[in-house]
């Protein structure tokens, strides 16, 4: 099954954020790519290899999703999952570029953390 005819095979994911740049600048490092920052209310970062992005859009209220939420709290309606060959050095590693580590960690294969946005995306062994 083929998907819509104008779809041009990039795909991107948008976040919200008070800080565009930031954020971006955080994914860079976590990540690789290459930033766009000419809009300072739109940064693109285009992945490396694929034809993906991560986009980050600036939101003057931008309210951090609780992990794992309760009743009335905001909660995540989306969180990316990065696949790393060494999950405690990548841990490590986001640490180091300014994610923190979930309390809440429902896996032990996986580890739950924390962007500088507060956006939660998990890093789990990729053994393909």
């Amino acid at each position: 099954m083929s998907g819509i005819a104008t779809w041009t095979g990039w795909l991107g994911t948008v976040l919200g954020t008070p800080d565009p740049a930031g954020l971006g600048a955080f994914y860079e490092g976590l990540l690789g790519g290459e930033l766009d920052a000419g809009d300072p209310d739109f940064v693109t970062l285009r992945l490396p290899e694929g034809r993906t992005y991560l986009a980050f859009q600036r939101e003057a209220d931008h309210r951090p999703p609780a992990w794992p939420s309760g009743p009335g709290d905001q909660q995540m309606q989306v969180h990316l999952d990065v696949g790393v060959t060494d999950v405690a050095r990548a841990v490590a590693e986001a640490v180091a570029l300014g994610a923190s580590e979930a309390a809440h960690q429902p896996q032990d294969d996986v580890r739950v953390m924390l962007d500088p946005a507060g956006h939660p995306f998990c890093l789990y062994l990729d053994r393909s």
